[in-house]
């Protein structure tokens, strides 16, 4: 059986990413409707050999396809989303509209594809960090028990969109010819700093990105006493997010066990032979759809502790490809 996909924000970085998987892996299609601003109305994309034209959103044209894979701004997906999904038409929403609504599954299909029901309407796509993230807690959760999670984030621009990027690229141009260290899209420059702050901030000091790893990591991992503190941080990379864990277990470990566990678990790839400069960096994620993770280690204080690194294409694992896995697991 073929299928007619819609890609809502089709000129995106994330819907240009979604494109390309879906002919990449060959999905099973029997036509693709792209959608997106009035803007961007009108355009084309080569899909299959063949142009495809860009058309204007509205609930009725998008109501004409089978599954929808949406890459919309959290606004506009919460105004018509709602209006769209039904048992007919199925949506796979990249935003973080319906991450936290009671009753929308959140979905990373090697760790909780058991949680999509029968009939689903809308279906969430997690945060890009915090997808890489459960792909290494799960089985490590299974088998040993999760007693405490510390993580820090080093996450490319690209998943601020097309804007960050040219910014970075003009800030860089600029520092290095004149020395001028203005901001053009964050609201401090990202040109050769590091900047704390994704997101908007809570009365706590927790950024909205620390929170969303927080509860994501929650649902998706079916624990919702899940003691997990994240610090994220925004680096000039162009692509890919990276991510330095301090993990607490409840039970003690070998190290070669939980290297072998690692190694074997689905979308994830172990990298991790530093004495010949193997470990994961965002610069070879860029090419993999597979989340890398090296330098594990255990902590030299608590035997029931250890460190780890991991690395992933935040628009590839991290966005497009798990909501067209996420497709792929309906089909």
């Amino acid at each position: 059986m073929n299928y007619t996909i819609g890609v809502l924000g089709a000129s995106g970085l994330v819907g240009q990413e979604i494109i390309k998987i879906l002919e990449e892996r060959n999905f099973p299609l029997k036509d693709i409707r792209l959608f997106a601003s009035e803007r961007s109305t009108g355009k084309t994309v080569v899909f299959k050999d063949r142009e495809v034209e860009i058309e204007k959103l509205t609930v009725k044209a998008a109501k004409e396809c089978d599954i929808l894979l949406s890459s919309m701004p959290s606004g506009i997906s919460e105004k018509i989303i709602p209006e769209i999904a039904d048992s007919d038409t199925i949506v796979i929403d990249n935003s973080s509209a319906f991450r936290q609504k009671d009753g929308i599954p959140l979905i990373v299909p090697e760790v909780n594809s058991g949680d999509i029901p029968e009939r689903p309407e809308i279906i969430a796509n997690p945060n890009c960090s915090t997808i890489q993230l459960v792909l290494v807690l799960k089985p490590l959760a299974e088998r040993y028990g999760l007693d405490e999670v510390v993580v820090s984030t080093y996450q490319s621009v690209s998943g601020s969109g097309q804007k960050a990027l040219e910014s970075l690229k003009a800030e860089t141009k600029e520092q290095l010819e004149s020395g001028n260290k203005e901001g053009k899209y964050y609201e401090r420059p990202i040109a050769f700093n590091l900047l704390p702050a994704i997101d908007y901030f809570h009365d706590d000091g927790f950024s909205n990105e620390e929170v969303k790893m927080l509860n994501e990591s929650r649902k998706i991992l079916g624990d919702p006493e899940l003691h997990l503190n994240a610090t994220c941080v925004r680096v000039p990379v162009y692509y890919g997010h990276a991510e330095s864990c301090y993990l607490k277990l409840n039970k003690e470990f070998n190290i070669d066990d939980i290297k072998e566990l690692l190694a074997n678990f689905p979308g994830l790839k172990l990298y991790d032979n530093p004495e010949l400069a193997e470990y994961p960096e965002p610069i070879l994620s860029e090419e993999i759809d597979e989340t890398l993770v090296g330098r594990i280690r255990r902590d030299r204080v608590n035997p029931k502790a250890l460190n780890l690194y991991i690395a992933a294409n935040n628009l590839r694992k991290g966005a497009a490809l798990n909501a067209v896995q996420i497709a792929e697991e309906l089909v």
